[in-house]
This record gives structure tokens, sequence and C-alpha cells, in this order.
């Protein structure tokens, strides 16, 4: 939620604030009537109004990130953002090529970070490992035409045992 109830020398009232596809909504709604402060029924009425907005607000800004979702998706090169191939050296000094996700996920709403072996599962299945768990976080259906769209996008990478 993004209102915020402002009290000092510059205004009284509810700030009602929001980032809707790059664009800052900053909207203030005043407490304060003829230079007075309004009663309790009228402040209630305020906030009503300051909540609907914010709904509206949220509303649109839901609307324009599910139409983004697949811009957001990829890098400009056609890569999927969050999926890397690396190389990486084992502790006994083998070297592992793996598929490594590093994306903030909508579902857990927390930073995830994990990794599939081209060696465990093959390079076809390393990448599909690696579709499913970031569509899984990034709340993307298995049928959808993204989803099939991040699976065809798998890098051109080769197999090192």
């Amino acid at each position: 939620m993004s209102v915020k109830l402002l009290d000092n020398e510059a205004f009284y009232g509810y700030r009602v604030r929001r980032t809707v596809n790059g664009k800052l909504y900053q909207e203030y709604f005043s407490l304060k009537k003829g230079g007075k402060r309004m009663g309790p029924r009228l402040t209630k009425q305020v906030e009503r109004e300051a909540l609907a907005r914010d709904d509206e607000l949220a509303a649109e800004q839901q609307k324009v990130k599910k139409k983004l979702k697949a811009d957001r998706c990829f890098n400009s090169d056609g890569s999927v953002k969050g999926i890397s191939y690396l190389l990486k050296t084992e502790k006994s000094g083998t070297v592992t090529p793996i598929f490594q996700i590093g994306i903030a996920s909508e579902l857990e709403n927390k930073i995830v970070c994990t990794s599939f072996s081209l060696n465990a599962h093959g390079k076809a299945g390393a990448w599909k490992h690696a579709v499913d768990a970031y569509a899984k976080h990034k709340v993307i259906g298995k049928g959808s035409k993204l989803y099939k769209k991040l699976l065809s996008a798998m890098p051109k990478v080769k197999k090192t045992a």
C-alpha cells in the first residue's frame, strides 16, 4: 500500500504515491477544510478516497506489469534475463558447466538463486529445469506462448566433461 498520512507544517492529509510504467503518480488528499482540521467522519471519507485512488493505481500497475512481462524476460540479444551459462569450478578442481538462475521471485518475494548441471541433466534437460524454475518464480504458465519462447531461447553452449 502506498497511502501515507502526512502531518507536518506544510501539509496535513494523505499522500498516494505509485509508479506505473515508469511514471510517478503522487496525489495529495487534504484533511483540512477552510484552514481547520476535519472531524473524524470527514477524515474517514478522505481516507477512503485516498485508498480508492491507490487501488486504481495498483490495478493499473498490475495491468502494465502483465502486459510487459514478456519484454522484461529477455535481453536485447534474445537471451533470458536471469539465466546464465557458467563454468563452475568445484572444490576438487573439476569444471562443471551449469545454467544458473538468479532472479527476484514473484512467488516468494525474495531473490532466488539455483543452478542445474549440464553434466547431470544434459544440455536440454538442464535448460528445461532452469526454464521451469524461472517460470515457477516468475508465475508463467507452462502452456503459455511466453513459456515456449523461453524454452526456445537456449543459448549456444558446449558441454564439456
